[in-house]
């Protein structure tokens, strides 16, 4: 059985950035994903759309959607980043290997 197992991690952003701005964030953060071993990261900018009730007094935000393999102990780490990050608004994590 492999170590490693396939998560995705949909990310909220906060809608001031514009495309070269969010580049370089998703890039900056995926480079902190590879302190860790991660690997097969893949990167979906699902735009900016209308939120259906305010979060931090906002009505609009930036989905973005992270794929990657890692080993289980360190996606409490990638969540204490996000958790850290003022432009998130909120974060999910999905386990897509049951």
């Amino acid at each position: 059985m492999s170590l490693l197992r396939k998560y995705e991690i949909m990310i909220l952003l906060t809608e001031e950035f514009n495309d070269s701005e969010l580049k370089t964030w998703v890039f900056n953060y995926a480079k902190s994903l590879r302190k860790f071993s991660v690997c097969n990261i893949s990167v979906i900018s699902r735009g900016k759309h209308n939120l259906a009730y305010p979060i931090s007094q906002r009505l609009k935000g930036n989905y973005i959607q992270l794929n990657f393999s890692s080993m289980p102990k360190y996606i409490n780490n990638f969540s204490h980043i996000l958790k850290m990050d003022s432009n998130v608004l909120r974060f999910v994590v999905f386990n897509k290997q049951l």
